[in-house]
């Protein structure tokens, strides 16, 4: 993404242990407008994927970039699937977590296999 550092990807080990930073955490149905008095406080947001077909931290993420400007972590976590990174890297997010037992090498090499899109994305507006 432009202006944004390539997405980083955690194990679930790595981001049980970097709980050290100013962190907020919202469920998939909190108004992400919520945090936005003190958002220049927060290093990372944590926004929680309940199930991967659930979306809602999509508009979060964006809402959270866009419309309230916020430049810290934006972490996915729950049910995130590596074939949904490139999309959520799209949409603002800049680091996931992995659920136990996934390949983090299998989970990058899916940033290769787009060498280009159709639509813009956050980066290009």
């Amino acid at each position: 993404m432009n202006g944004i550092q390539r997405m980083r990807i955690l194990p679930h080990r790595e981001h049980e242990a970097n709980q050290d930073e100013r962190v907020a955490m919202l469920a998939n149905d909190d108004d992400p407008r919520s945090l936005e008095d003190r958002l220049a406080q927060i290093d990372r947001v944590e926004l929680h994927f309940p199930h991967f077909t659930d979306g809602r931290a999509y508009s979060q993420a964006y809402l959270l970039r866009r419309r309230l400007g916020f430049k810290g972590d934006l972490r996915a976590t729950g049910d995130v699937l590596i074939d949904q990174l490139v999309q959520m890297e799209r949409t603002g997010f800049s680091s996931a977590v992995l659920k136990e037992g996934v390949d983090v090498a299998d989970a990058e090499r899916q940033f290769a296999r787009f060498a280009g899109y159709y639509q813009g994305d956050l980066a290009s507006r």
